[in-house]
Parts: C-alpha cells; structure tokens; sequence
C-alpha cells in the first residue's frame, strides 16, 4: 500500500473514531437530561410518558399523608394538582404550602412516582422553573 492510501486509511479511521465517540457521548447526555414540568403541563399531558422529568409547585395544604415511609402528597401550581407518591425520607424543610421539586415518572395510575425530593432551602429561593411556572398558571387562571 502506498504511503498516501496509508494517510488516507488512517485519517478515515481517526474520523469514524471520532465521529463513534461523539455519538456515544450525545447518546448518554440525552438519556440523562432532565426536564421540568409544571402540575398543569402533567396535565395537559406535556410531559413524557415513560421517562422520567421533574415535578415542581407548591406543597398543597392537608395533603399529606404518611404511612411508614412512604409518603404521599399533592404538588399544584394553583391551577392543577398532582398526587405524588415517594418513598424515602423527605428533607428537613419540606413542609405543606412551600415549594417542591420532585423527580421521578406518572405511572399508569396517574400518580407521580418520586425517586428524589427537593424542598427549597430558604424563605426565598424557589427553582426559577417553578417560580416561571407558577407566574404562568395565576396569570392564566385570572383570564
């Protein structure tokens, strides 16, 4: 083989190796993305089904209920709720009538199954989603 169809050969092969790695990376950055979702786009039937995606609102006032570790409770954003189901120990701060976020996947029941909960950390600070989200839902609720 000649030396330039070597360079040839061996530029090729660079690039497919390149071009295989970039694809792999892309691949595992999109199954680990994570999008949130307001109460009223769950809704709407917004978010994905089978995936899982994040939850935030407000913690609603009466609903939760505790049965050993499991804990069960409504997020809503003042126009829709959404039960929530999650296992584990929830934060501290997490209390009814403050925000939440929450991750995990609706199951085929309609309820939000939780893997982690989020409670935000002072009197202040709300994920800017949720805040986005629930300015959008009372302006809507006012129309």
């Amino acid at each position: 083989m000649k030396p330039r169809y070597q360079r040839l050969a061996l530029i090729a092969a660079l690039v497919t190796a390149v071009g295989g790695a970039s694809a792999l990376v892309l691949n595992a950055f999109q199954s680990n993305l994570v999008f949130f979702y307001s109460p009223a786009q769950v809704a709407a039937k917004e978010a994905p089904v089978g995936r899982s995606f994040r939850l935030g609102g407000l913690v609603e006032v009466g609903s939760v209920r505790r049965d050993g570790v499991t804990v069960r409770f409504v997020v809503t954003d003042t126009v829709q709720a959404i039960p929530v189901r999650y296992q584990g120990i929830l934060p501290d701060l997490f209390k009814e009538g403050k925000g939440v976020v929450a991750q995990g996947q609706v199951g085929a029941d309609g309820v939000f199954v939780a893997r982690e909960v989020l409670a935000k950390h002072d009197e202040n600070y709300m994920p800017p989603e949720a805040a986005d989200a629930l300015k959008r839902a009372s302006k809507e609720s006012h129309r």
